[in-house]
């Protein structure tokens, strides 16, 4: 009897031994990717390139294969845009740019693949644009702006490697999206695999600041006609809100615009967005591995669901007012509640001037009432260069009103 019992505790433990425990590097590589030593990651400069390296390694250690022009890697040229209102083009001209995507393939001989994505350049010393006005240049390491993104989406591909088998899986880290959704463009222009295989797309940008109330911004949930069920039937833990529009300034739009079904997620923007002090040890990162784990349920709810149906969505764009004047003032794109609540105040602009502060709500400009974001740029788009208005806030329980010049 007690031979027995060795016996099954021997196999026991070789089956504990062999089970498949995922990896979680999330903090690890982000505090990579982050670094001054990358100086920015700006793209087709020497720092993007170590991060390229890095990041086909990780693919390369969570056994998956290249799935790129050059193993994990798809290089595209291009000449930047000279002035806003031009586009930058694929070919080579004066002051020619090489990006460089990375690609990682999960092979589960499906018929159908999900391509799992983020962005991982950055903005370098913050040429182009930058929110930074201090005189001396300084490194923008960009830990949420997209180091966060880059590793939900490792820690994605680690968890999906023994799961989930009906469908393939692409990992895709995109260059190029600072300058444009250029990497992402490029790819589904020159895809590696038939694009008519692709399932559906899930691009994570921004997924490092969760808040304290657990707010998530998911986008493209019109895009198919199954996605707001899903999302809604596997959230226990976030306060959701939704975007139908499939078009978005993050590189989920390039596969939106190919009629591929998409899903973009979002912890909202912060005083640190496109300046140096977005660092690594800002980040939420107990909030970004309840992400991952929100996604992967969000994958394994569809893994059964075979190809997903496309639909158009109206884009929330087309909607948008045309403005000339800026508050200088980041506006809480989570927020729901009535009013449009102030996430950060830029120095030396009207808001700042009017002694308008973070987390005050905005709910009067001028004449017109701001019932919510699109309230507020509407009301925006009134005013020009030169005018001065009054602006009510809320804050806490007061109402404030003060006198704003543009």
């Amino acid at each position: 009897m007690k031979q027995i019992s060795l016996i099954v505790f021997f196999l026991t433990l070789v089956a504990c031994k062999n089970e498949y425990v995922p990896e979680n590097k999330i903090k690890e590589d982000v505090v990579f990717l982050a670094d001054d030593k990358l100086e920015g990651r700006a793209t087709g400069t020497e720092g993007e390139r170590l991060a390229a390296e890095y990041i086909a390694k990780r693919f390369k250690s969570l056994g998956l294969v290249g799935k790129g022009t050059d193993g994990f890697y798809q290089d595209f040229t291009f000449t930047p845009k000279k002035d806003p209102h031009s586009q930058a083009t694929f070919e080579e001209g004066e002051g020619a740019i090489t990006g460089r995507n990375i690609l990682g393939y999960l092979d589960n001989k499906a018929e159908r693949t999900i391509i799992i994505g983020a962005h991982y350049d950055h903005l370098g010393y913050g040429e182009n644009g930058s929110l930074y006005r201090g005189e001396e240049k300084q490194i923008h390491n960009g830990a949420d702006d997209n180091a966060s993104g880059v590793a939900v989406m490792l820690n994605l591909a680690s968890k999906l490697k023994e799961t989930n088998k009906n469908n393939n899986y692409l990992f895709m880290a995109f260059s190029g999206e600072e300058m444009g959704l250029l990497g992402s463009n490029y790819f589904v222009k020159n895809t590696t695999l038939p694009v008519e295989s692709i399932n559906y797309m899930m691009n994570m940008d921004m997924v490092g600041r969760l808040k304290a109330d657990s707010t998530l911004a998911v986008y493209g949930t019109g895009t198919s006609p199954i996605f707001k069920q899903t999302i809604t039937s596997n959230n226990d833990k976030f306060k959701i809100v939704e975007h139908e529009s499939g078009v978005g300034p993050s590189d989920h739009t390039s596969f939106y615009l190919n009629d591929i079904p998409v899903l973009h997620f979002f912890t909202g923007q912060h005083e640190d967005y496109h300046r140096p002090s977005d660092d690594h040890d800002k980040l939420n990162y107990a909030g970004m591995e309840l992400i991952s784990n929100y996604i992967y349920t969000i994958i394994t709810d569809l893994d059964d669901n075979g190809e997903l149906a496309f639909r158009k969505t109206k884009s929330d764009e087309s909607d948008t007012p045309r403005f000339k004047v800026t508050l200088g003032v980041v506006p809480d794109y989570m927020y729901t509640e009535k009013g449009m609540r102030i996430d950060g105040v830029s120095e030396d602009k009207p808001a700042q001037k009017a002694g308008l502060q973070k987390g005050d709500v905005v709910i009067q400009l001028g004449e017109h009432v701001v019932e919510d974001m699109m309230g507020y740029m509407k009301a925006l788009s009134k005013f020009e260069k030169g005018n001065t208005t009054t602006v009510k806030v809320k804050r806490g329980d007061k109402v404030i009103e003060a006198e704003v010049t543009f």
